[in-house]
């Protein structure tokens, strides 16, 4: 394992049952302020369109409210869907978060939609939009505009994203491919695979990020980010109760019959949790100690730099908690 393995947080602004967009958005506030506190290098906002349980929709909006609520901790975005947006826009909305917050910035990209066909193609005005032709090119456009020119021509030579820069975003490519790992590894760009989603492949995508990587402006060396879906408690039976919810939720998403974030007492006696609690995932549940043994385990097995910590529970108090207990046993 890398001698000095980074701590960082990726947040939803979950809206479990009885909460509203208000109380989600508040709890990631309080969320990204205890990681602050307790020293975690980066805290992370995804973008999630028209879904029931995630309120953070607009990642540089929620970034700007995190950035001057918190003091030293780096805000991103896990990321911004490229897809969704033009390159000119994403690069003003981000240098300008810089320009407020220089050296605390950084501009995680993804190629999904982060939502439905239907709801892909709103955000895009176009269902001929729905392609990813265009993603290398609007990548290469939006790292010129934020000052990492790659190649001859691009966009920046007509247009600034803000009018003068002292300093610039970190960006990171994010995926759950090898197509991802590839270009990030070719661009000499950060890495991070988002193994919080259940999915196979983190191997061979840190594998082929690695044998790609080419040095670059950004970057002198490869940076692995390996996001991990966590809940630690005081002992591995309550953790398993507070982490019931957040099965039910990955089920219902995976079998396309969405529900409501429930309360664990709420999970408890659904009759689809047994179901649930059986479904492969990669979902790292128990006490401090057990948690902190499979990160390390993780961590070693990737060669992972940094791990990113995703915590799908209820509550707040769960996640603050998750967060003060992992920090103090790693």
């Amino acid at each position: 394992m890398p001698s000095a393995v980074a701590l960082s947080v990726l947040d939803l602004s979950l809206v479990g049952s009885g909460d509203t967009s208000s109380s989600a958005l508040a709890a990631t506030t309080e969320l990204a302020q205890r990681a602050d506190e307790l020293g975690y290098r980066r805290f992370w906002v995804a973008e999630h369109h028209n879904m029931p349980m995630v309120a953070s929709t607009s990642p540089a909006v929620l970034i700007a409210h995190l950035a001057a609520a918190t003091t030293s901790i780096r805000i991103g975005s896990g990321g911004v869907m490229l897809p969704n947006h033009p390159p000119l826009v994403v690069a003003e909305q981000f240098a300008m978060l810089e320009a407020l917050h220089p050296g605390r910035i950084d501009l995680g990209i993804g190629r999904a939609p982060g939502t439905d066909p239907a709801t892909a193609a709103a955000l895009r005005r176009s269902a001929d939009a729905l392609g990813a032709e265009d993603f290398p090119r609007d990548l290469i456009d939006l790292m010129g505009l934020l000052g990492d020119q790659r190649v001859e021509h691009g966009t920046w030579q007509r247009f600034r994203a803000t009018p003068v820069a002292d300093s610039h975003p970190e960006v990171l490519l994010l995926g759950s491919s090898g197509y991802s790992a590839q270009v990030a590894g070719q661009l000499g760009l950060g890495f991070v695979f988002a193994h919080h989603f259940d999915l196979p492949g983190v191997m061979e995508a840190v594998t082929w990020y690695r044998q790609q990587f080419r040095p670059s402006p950004a970057l002198a060396e490869p940076w692995t980010i390996v996001t991990a879906g966590v809940l630690a408690a005081q002992d591995a039976e309550e953790a398993e109760h507070l982490a019931g919810p957040a099965r039910l939720a990955v089920m219902s998403i995976r079998t396309g019959r969405p529900v409501a974030l429930l309360t664990p007492d709420e999970a408890a006696v659904h009759p689809d949790l047994p179901i649930a609690r059986q479904m492969p995932s990669n979902r790292l549940v128990g006490d401090a100690e057990q948690v902190v043994a499979s990160l390390r385990e993780l961590a070693e097995r990737t060669g992972a730099d940094e791990l990113m910590l995703s915590t799908m529970a209820h509550g707040l108090p769960e996640r603050v908690r998750t967060l003060e207990l992992v920090r103090a046993a790693w």
